[in-house]
């Protein structure tokens, strides 16, 4: 017998045009939370390019920094 891999039901913000903001997002509603290393080295992304999402998320209200790790608020 196979078992199937969890499903996450994640309702992404509907302001967020980026798709690299949407997959921070949905990363982070999966992880729980990750520091600034772990988002670029998992999602593939410049730490520059990943501060100017975080930056966003923030400004929105949809991330939080707690103890150097972001998660969603």
């Amino acid at each position: 017998m196979t078992q199937s891999a969890p499903t996450l039901d994640v309702s992404i913000p509907t302001d967020l045009d980026s798709a690299r903001a949407k997959l921070v997002y949905v990363y982070l509603a999966a992880a729980g939370d990750a520091t600034l290393n772990d988002l670029c080295t998992e999602l593939a992304v410049t730490k520059g390019t990943m501060l100017s999402i975080i930056g966003t998320l923030r400004t929105r209200g949809y991330l939080e920094r707690r103890d150097g790790r972001y998660e969603l608020a």
